[in-house]
Formats: C-alpha cells, structure tokens, sequence
C-alpha cells in the first residue's frame, strides 16, 4: 500500500458516523442562502448562516455581481501585486478605510487568507503573539507561520492576559489578537481591557471583526466603534463572507502598515485577487450598512427575541450576547443526532464539535438573521425544544 494511503486510510470516524445515519457536513444546499433553503428538494429553515444581515440574496447585491461580471469578466487572472488590481479593488479599499474609521485598507482573497498573511508578516523571532485561546482558527495557524513565541490567554480572562503579558520581556514587541465577536461562544471580546493593557504594556491590539462587521458599532462598524476604540486598535481584521454578503477579506491600519504588508504579505501577493462580482458584491452591502441601519435593528430585535425565548425554555446559551447563539449539547453522538433529526424536521443548524470547542463542549450554532420573522423563530426554536426532549439531553 502506498505510504499516503497508510497515513489517511485509518481515519475512519465520519464513515461511523455515515453508517449510524447521522452524519451532518458537507449537507447540499439547491438554493440561495436566505432564511429558507432547499435541501433534497424540501424547504428548510436556515438557522446556521453567517449572513447576519441576510444581503446575500437582496436584489441591489445581486445586480451590482451581474453587472461587475459583465463590465470586468469572470476573475482577474492573476494577484494584487502584479496584474489584478481593478478599479472597484481600491474603490472599496477606500471606502472600507472611511467606514472602519483608519487610514488604509488592503484586501485579501479570504477572511483566513488575512491572518495567514498579516500576523506572520508583522511579526518575527523574538517577538511575542498573545492570543485569546477562543480565537478564530485562521488565527492560530497565522501564528504558526510566524516565528515569534506564542502565548494562549484563558478565553476573555484579563487576570491571565496579564500574567501572559509579564513573562515577556520589556521593550519586545507584543501583538494581541482577539476575535470581536467569538464565532462560537458569541460574546464579544473585553476590548476596553485589552486596550488598558495594552497601553500599560506597550503592546499592539490587533481585532478579527469577522462576525462583527454589520452586527455591532456605529452602523456595524465592529467591535473597536461598539467600544469607541477605533484609536487604540491598531489592526482591525475581517470578511466579506458574512454580513457583507461576498467572499474575500481586508486589514484596516495606518497608511505605513498597510503599505508594509502590501509589499511583504504573502498571502496577499502569491494569490489570486477576488473576483470582480465578489468586489462589487461587497460594495453594494457596503452601501446598505451604510445608508440603512434598519437590517441591523431588525438582528438584534431577532437576537434578543431568540435568546430570551431560548433562556426561558431553560436553554444553556452560555455567555452569547449577539446573533451567534451557541446551544450546550455536552455531547458528541447527541450532537450529530440532534443535527439530523433538525434536519429532517425541516430546520437547518451547524454542529460544532471538537477542535472548534472543547469535546466537552459540544453544541449546535443558532445563528440569526435579520429576515427571520418571529414566526420563524418560534417553529424552530420549538422544534428544538422537543428534539432535546426526544433526546433526552438536559437542558436545564
């Protein structure tokens, strides 16, 4: 047998599952992402999107995708750095920078691409990364390229942040990374804290406002606005895959910084830049976070309509505060279960198990939009309620 066929074949973990009938990714969607999609040919309801706003299927983003492609073509056959660079690349550049509140922006081809590239390029051997042990996955894998040490803080515990920040010697440079919101716990980071010390500490605070572009701040401008912070948040991180409806990623810093990764972040410069209808998609959603807030009241009347609700009917939602809901499980099978029996009951939710929380951790992700009615809520929100009964998984 050859010797990567002897590496892979023993991983046999999602053929049990398969077999047992409960096996829950890779689950084909035959339909736009808005709060009902089709799976098998049957409607269900969508309760495990990231698309907090719900713009991925709103008729402005659509069209300007549309006429992109027309006017720019299907991709622009090579990087940033060489031949890929379109007008609408910096338009939204600039307008990304105005709306973030920083100087500058650069765009990579992903979310994940902008922590491989950005925290490996800015730091170096000596240096220290010091990183929320919640933190995003592209987060942690950005630190692994770096050469500096790493250090992992208890999850929004600033006593041992602290700690983490006396071991490191005076006068090194010290980056701490912190999601803006948690993309599993949904809490938000203690950023006022973080800043205090980080000033106290002559460290730079670097924020991943992934899920929290479009849900938190003025007009959704992330978690560094929600705490007027802007300032003393050097690097702000994100995604186009969310709220703004897209695919693709950026950094917001000073100029200086941004021209340095320009010319020395790899991910950035070895990939291809996003595709023009990927551009142009992010513009339009832009443009609506900007001009109308009313998507992102209408979220959080969602979210403190589903966590209320949720909480009533003794739900563990542990320390969630945002449209990212994670309900406790506690357990590996009956997560997958739960899963698949939601499914077939016509509600879609996402399984997260182990390494994106502890195994004894386990939970299912109810996350809200802004075009789910109450009515959508309710019949989902029952229809787990009465699987955790079936179950027999205690909630309370």
């Amino acid at each position: 047998m050859n010797r990567l066929r002897e590496r892979t074949k023993l991983y046999t973990e999602p053929q049990r599952v398969k077999a047992l009938g409960y096996y829950p990714f890779f689950r084909k969607i035959e339909s736009e992402q808005g709060t009902v999609v089709k799976v098998d040919g049957r409607d269900v309801l969508m309760f495990g999107s990231n698309s907090y706003l719900g713009l991925t299927n709103h008729p402005k983003v659509i069209e300007a995708g549309h006429q992109a492609m027309a006017k720019y073509g299907a991709g622009c056959a090579g990087s940033r750095f060489l031949n890929g660079t379109l007008d609408i690349h910096e338009e939204l550049e600039q307008r990304l920078a105005r709306f973030l509140g920083k100087e500058a922006v650069l765009m990579y081809s992903t979310g994940f691409q902008v922590n491989l590239g950005v925290i490996p390029c800015l730091t170096k051997r000596g240096d220290f990364i010091l990183m929320d042990e919640y933190v995003h996955a592209s987060i942690i894998e950005g630190a692994r390229l770096s050469l500096a040490n790493t250090l992992k803080f208890r999850h929004n515990d600033m006593e041992s942040l602290e700690k983490k920040l006396k071991r490191c010697p005076k006068g090194s440079f010290k980056l701490i990374v912190v999601d803006g919101i948690f993309s599993m716990e949904g809490d938000i980071t203690k950023l006022p804290e973080v800043v205090r010390l980080a000033q106290e500490y002559e460290a730079v605070v670097m924020t991943d406002c992934a899920h929290a572009i479009g849900v938190i701040g003025d007009h959704g401008a992330g978690t560094p606005s929600h705490f007027g912070l802007t300032d003393e948040v050097q690097l702000i991180g994100g995604t186009f895959s969310k709220s703004l409806a897209s695919l693709g990623g950026f950094i917001a810093s000073d100029q200086d910084t941004i021209n340095f990764l320009k010319h020395h972040s790899r991910s950035m410069i070895f990939s291809a830049s996003i595709t023009p209808a990927s551009c142009a998609a992010a513009l339009a959603a832009l443009d609506i976070i900007e001009s109308d807030d009313s998507h992102r009241l209408r979220l959080w009347e969602n979210t403190n309509y589903a966590l209320k609700s949720l909480k009533d009917l003794g739900f563990d939602t542990g320390s969630s505060e945002t449209p990212i809901i994670p309900i406790y499980v506690r357990d590996y099978m009956k997560t997958f279960q739960l899963t698949t029996n939601l499914l077939e009951k016509g509600v879609f939710v996402n399984p997260i198990i182990s390494p994106a929380v502890a195994p004894e951790d386990t939970l299912i992700r109810f996350s809200l939009m802004a075009t789910h009615s109450k009515e959508q809520i309710d019949e989902a929100i029952d229809k787990i309620y009465k699987e955790f009964k079936n179950l027999e998984i205690g909630h309370h």
